[in-house]
């Protein structure tokens, strides 16, 4: 769905810049508060990262976000998605981590299941993992409360200090047990929590991935104890800590919110690039297109990273010095190698439960990579050579859910890989190398199913450096900035500015380089876009 207007006004009380989903969402909800509002996409379609589409005669796929569960039920509600044709299909099994000895652990569809599966390798840890869940849960629940919440940005201010003594009370209600929970989970690395937690190699890599999603660094890196909890605070179809598929790929999420967008009359044009923010007197007034054009709006609302708002779309004397350093120190980076895949037939998995007759590990998440040192190792050489010669790949075949994908009897393959710097060392470059990396990733699976090789038709490839150019992600990074405790919450994207706000008035940032943070949640428009309506589009 490709929304353009030949003749479109140049006037809105709100301007986006991006229509990923995050500047949908935002512009869905200022349009319901009856402002009039226009939104303005580089590519010629809709969606930034949640994209569905054709890599191959044939066979499309979602091109860069790849699975659901973040996606916040409130805005799916509130934005009547499940109307404009959104159906989220749960998967048949969670995840399946098929190891070199050909066993296999599996996770779901129940915890019965993952507790059979883990008995088979460890009784200790079958016992523990209730536990653990029990433990996580108390952790995520606390997390969830604050996902809709603006973070504090001055804490002398009577809205912020009131924010801070409501989590103060909430974190006061748990027990010292779960309190010191929180305290571990928060400081120490994901590595060293299941360490201490169970005996099992593959238990542990099972759940330490969530710790690695995104995040170039190894499992034992302190602090990543967070990026695990950030992946399971998710639910599907009511289901909490469940993931699944949304049929037709992610870009009918997206193409969803559009309709809603489009029924509240929000302007949606596409093949629209923004060279720059127009400012006077130190208030967003409009953008500048590539094309020249210029659209005044009352509020602007940025659905692009934080350095490249601030660093490559703002004047230079726009921002205050020590906001424009820190925003140059921002880590970036999540060392992600995303690829599509044409299959001509199902892979089969030498470790492939005997169990599972019908192949619902085929529409699991597949992790290729068998031990937190695994992991590790993957992290130390991409720290040297730029990428691992074995890295680490979730598989997803979302073709085995929803038919639409593929030609009959084919299917499609998500790739979703780590880690790959997006700076290669000794003057080397993605463009050279990003055919040698995909071979590397073919291999690794090939590994794991003997014919997967065989089966593949034609493959598409992003390398980090394709993810900048291609969607505009600075540094290659999937959450607009890294998810460390420095970057968080009233710290995201820097301390001060945690509430959706900037140091040019009018202007917001309401993407993934705000609180929470990255993945498909719409949490971020759907907070910044209050914010918006909050401040009553005047002077701050």
């Amino acid at each position: 769905m490709i929304i353009s207007r030949s003749s479109p006004p140049d006037r809105f009380d709100a301007a986006i810049i991006g229509g990923g989903h995050n500047g949908l969402t935002c512009a869905c909800y200022l349009a319901k508060s009856g402002l009039s509002v226009g939104v303005f996409e580089r590519r010629s379609i809709l969606g930034g990262a949640a994209v569905t589409e054709e890599f191959h005669p044939g066979f499309r796929n979602s091109t860069a976000s790849y699975t659901v569960s973040l996606l916040n039920p409130k805005i799916i509600e509130d934005l009547r998605l499940p109307e404009h044709g959104l159906e989220i299909i749960e998967r048949p099994m969670q995840n399946f981590l098929p190891l070199p000895d050909d066993r296999a652990l599996t996770a779901g569809p129940r915890l019965a299941d993952t507790l059979a599966s883990v008995r088979q390798f460890s009784q200790r840890d079958a016992a523990r993992l209730p536990d653990y869940f029990e433990r996580l849960e108390s952790i995520v629940a606390l997390l969830r409360s604050q996902l809709l919440q603006t973070p504090p940005a001055n804490p002398r201010g009577p809205r912020d200090l009131w924010s801070m003594l409501q989590l103060g009370r909430q974190f006061r209600a748990l027990t010292a047990e779960q309190q010191r929970d929180i305290h571990e989970f928060f400081t120490r690395s994901a590595g060293e929590l299941l360490d201490s937690w169970f005996e099992t190699d593959a238990l542990k890599a099972l759940y330490g991935f969530d710790a690695i999603v995104g995040n170039y660094a190894s499992p034992y890196t302190p602090g990543n104890g967070y990026v695990l909890l950030h992946h399971v605070f998710g639910e599907v179809n009511g289901k909490p800590g469940v993931w699944g598929h949304a049929k037709g790929g992610m870009g009918s999420i997206t193409q969803a919110m559009a309709r809603e967008a489009e029924r509240l009359g929000v302007h949606l044009e596409t093949d629209a690039p923004v060279k720059t923010v127009l400012i006077e007197r130190g208030r967003a007034r409009g953008i500048e297109l590539e094309d020249g054009r210029r659209i005044a709006a009352k509020i602007v609302a940025a659905n692009v990273g934080p350095k490249l708002l601030f660093l490559k779309l703002l004047p230079n004397d726009a921002l205050p010095a020590d906001f424009r350093t820190r925003i140059e120190r921002l880590r970036m980076g999540s060392a992600t190698f995303r690829m599509n895949v044409a299959l001509s037939r199902l892979p089969t998995f030498t470790a492939a439960p005997a169990s599972d007759k019908s192949h619902t590990h085929l529409g699991a998440g597949i992790i290729m990579a068998p031990s937190l040192a695994y992991m590790d190792r993957a992290y130390a050489h991409a720290r040297l050579d730029g990428y691992s010669q074995e890295p680490i790949v979730e598989m997803l075949i979302p073709s085995t859910l929803d038919d639409s994908l593929a030609p009959a009897g084919a299917h499609v393959a998500s790739l979703f890989c780590q880690h790959f710097a997006r700076d290669l060392p000794a003057g080397r470059s993605w463009h050279a190398e990003r055919d040698v990396a995909a071979e590397r990733i073919i291999d690794t699976v090939t590994r794991y199913a003997p014919d997967f090789r065989d089966s593949v038709i034609a493959h598409s490839a992003l390398s980090p450096l394709d993810l900048e150019e291609k969607l505009a992600l600075t540094g290659g990074d999937i959450f607009h900035g890294a998810l460390g405790l420095d970057q968080l919450w009233a710290a995201r994207p820097v301390p001060g500015y945690g509430d959706y706000r900037t140091p040019v008035r009018a202007l917001y940032l309401c993407g993934a380089g705000a609180h929470p943070g990255g993945g498909v949640t719409g949490i971020p428009g759907h907070n910044a876009a209050r914010e918006i309506i909050r401040d009553g589009h005047s002077d701050r």
